[in-house]
């Protein structure tokens, strides 16, 4: 017999998801389209894109909720400010960032409401209480960062031809942890994402504090943006300094410099594969640039940069690196001639390619004077 006062999964699950959805699930989907006014194909690839699947058609799974977003939905199209043929594309990419963020507050939620207790004896109104507490919280910090970023970005609004701010100059850049898989293998489920967390919060303070962003991580790499030479320069050069610690994998730094198109919140460009050859092909704890950002951070007073002999890496046959440093002072600025000839490594010519990051054709690098 079931204790007093303890309450199965089920009910707790039905009761957040009532609060969290505006009601009850009492609509199909061939009902929302109609209430919406759209063909049901549509409010399906729409529903693709936010990243749910495929219900039967005669499953009532959808809420008022739903109907009253869709409608906002076709008032932003009937307004000009969404175009239909785009419109799956805008739900993808708002469905990629939230979905994430979700994830983390769900796990902060029922870190919270679980703690010192069973999760399988929760009491639903104790469940939705709390939540009713939090979801203000949450809703009104998202929105205040939202805005924050919006206006950060305020200046994209009027770059460009016209004010449409999608293409830019801006250096792209790949940061690379080092033989992350065969490193994560012997680790634990808490250590592996201890790791993964101390280096993207690295990443991300080292980024923001050169008036970077970065676009995206993937476990062990991070691809970041500058408006900059000397802000890619400094981002490229202190996120290894800031993530080296003894029991850490080494870190390497891939940049370019270009034109870049900006899109739902991602960047496309030859530049950004250039960036990740480029880091494909780096030693632990160094960083490669390409010719144009080269030759821009070679104007600073702050910095050397020294050609490497080219190399053939996938998409490349010729890839020109340039190694970037920091410009020593005294007579420690005669010595970096001597330290160079191992920049590019071995594996790059196809040995150990799990920890080059590149099955690589590449060939060992020797210093050349910079023909600039």
């Amino acid at each position: 017999m079931e204790e007093p006062g303890t309450h199965h999964g089920g009910e707790v699950r039905d009761a957040l998801e009532r609060l969290l959805l505006g009601g009850p699930r009492r609509w199909t989907r061939h009902e929302v389209a109609g209430m919406a006014g759209m063909p049901p194909e549509r409010t399906q690839r729409l529903w693709r894109a936010l990243g749910f699947p495929d219900v039967a058609d005669d499953d009532a799974v959808f809420t008022d909720a739903d109907v009253h977003a869709l409608g906002l939905l076709s008032s932003l199209i009937d307004a000009g400010f969404v175009d239909e043929n785009t419109e799956a594309s805008i739900a993808r990419a708002l469905a990629q960032a939230l979905s994430r963020l979700a994830d983390w507050q769900a796990d902060l939620f029922a870190e919270v409401l679980t703690r010192g207790g069973d999760p399988g004896r929760l009491d639903p109104e104790q469940a939705v209480e709390g939540l009713q507490r939090l979801l203000p919280v949450l809703r009104a910090v998202q929105d205040y960062v939202w805005r924050r970023h919006l206006a950060a970005n305020a200046d994209r609004l009027l770059a460009g031809p016209g004010g449409g701010g999608d293409r830019r100059e801006l250096a792209v850049g790949f940061a690379d942890l080092v033989g992350y898989t065969s490193r994560s293998r012997g680790m634990g489920a808490r250590e592996l994402g201890t790791m993964i967390e101390d280096f993207e919060s690295t990443a991300a303070e080292v980024v923001a504090r050169w008036a970077g962003r970065v676009v995206k991580t993937v476990g062990d790499g991070v691809l970041f943006t500058a408006a900059t030479a000397a802000a890619a320069a400094e981002i490229a050069l202190e996120l290894p300094e800031a993530w080296q610690v003894d029991d850490r994998p080494p870190l390497r730094v891939g940049a370019a410099y270009g034109t870049v198109l900006t899109h739902l919140g991602d960047v496309y460009s030859p530049v950004v594969n250039l960036a990740s050859r480029l880091t494909s092909v780096a030693r632990p704890g160094t960083v490669l640039v390409d010719r144009e950002l080269a030759s821009r951070v070679r104007a600073l007073p702050g910095y050397r940069v020294r050609a490497l002999r080219r190399v053939s890496v996938r998409g490349y046959d010729h890839l020109q690196p340039w190694r970037l440093r920091r410009r020593p002072g005294g007579d420690e600025d005669d010595t970096w001639d001597d330290d160079l000839d191992e920049t590019l490594p071995e594996e790059a010519s196809g040995r150990g390619a799990d920890e080059a990051g590149e099955t690589g054709d590449g060939v060992p690098g020797r210093v050349v004077d910079p023909p600039m």
